[in-house]
């Protein structure tokens, strides 16, 4: 029988010593909420993000929610009909928008949600609360939107469900913030994909620095930062008729992992 997402959550907490860190509510959050930041990201394995985990406990707190330390989260990201911000992501234009909605599951809040990288390597994120995770945008989701993304909102339409668990450690040494995405899952028009084996790590800074134990850490288990769209590797993966060459080396870092390659160089 198939274990339910309690007991896997369980076997996680314990596995990645998360019972070690010191916990953080998410009312304390807001000091490093870091809506205009650097992000650096890092795929590895579940099995060397076992080693790193127990060695961070005394150099960050982890988010609690509800008792729990692994979040689970839901989004529904949405594109044009032709995938317009896909395809500027793959054609590598650096000033580019993703727009989402994401419900976090066990504080049950949900977001209308829309990332910006701008040119200068800096992400802005721009959110507003909605009564539940939406699938239409209309009223004054319009409205948000009309402020937040330059193209038109009403091009928009849903294309892609991501779900994942998530760690979010915050540092005691310095403003950052590190986000940490297991159990990976896509789903679209009853097809799904599942890549368990792989973590993703973001660390999210006001401006970059090595000094991030983090980072140290990574390092150490020869993982090096990679680029990373959940979005992006996850339409290449359901929509394989859409132009994907250029995202070729992250799919083959993930089939890597899943072959048990634990470090994973990026040249």
């Amino acid at each position: 029988m198939m274990k339910t997402y309690t007991e896997n959550r369980t076997d996680m907490t314990s596995t990645l010593s998360l019972n070690r860190y010191s916990p953080i509510s998410l009312s304390k959050m807001a000091d490093v909420a870091l809506l205009n930041r650097t992000d650096t990201k890092y795929v590895l394995s579940s099995a060397t993000l076992q080693k790193i985990m127990p060695q961070l406990a005394a150099d960050y707190s982890t988010l609690v929610v509800e008792g729990k330390r692994l979040s689970p989260y839901r989004t529904l990201y949405f594109d044009t009909k032709a995938f317009s911000l896909y395809h500027r992501h793959h054609a590598g234009i650096l000033d580019r928008y993703k727009v989402r909605s994401r419900e976090y599951v066990d504080s049950q809040l949900a977001f209308l949600e829309v990332k910006h990288k701008t040119n200068k390597g800096r992400t802005i994120k721009s959110r507003m609360q909605t009564p539940e995770l939406t699938a239409a945008l209309f009223g004054e989701k319009v409205d948000f939107l009309h402020n937040t993304y330059p193209y038109d909102a009403a091009d928009l339409e849903p294309k892609l469900w991501v779900e994942y668990s998530r760690i979010t450690l915050v540092s005691h040494h310095r403003k950052e913030r590190v986000t940490v995405d297991l159990n990976l899952s896509y789903n679209w028009n009853g097809q799904t994909i599942s890549l368990p084996h792989i973590g993703i790590v973001e660390i999210k800074q006001d401006g970059f620095s090595q000094n991030s134990d983090m980072t140290r850490q990574l390092r150490r288990h020869q993982v090096r930062p990679t680029g990373f769209s959940k979005y992006c590797v996850g339409i290449s993966l359901l929509y394989p008729e859409l132009k994907h060459n250029n995202f070729k080396s992250k799919l083959r870092i993930v089939e890597k992992l899943a072959k048990g390659q634990s470090h994973v160089y990026n040249h």
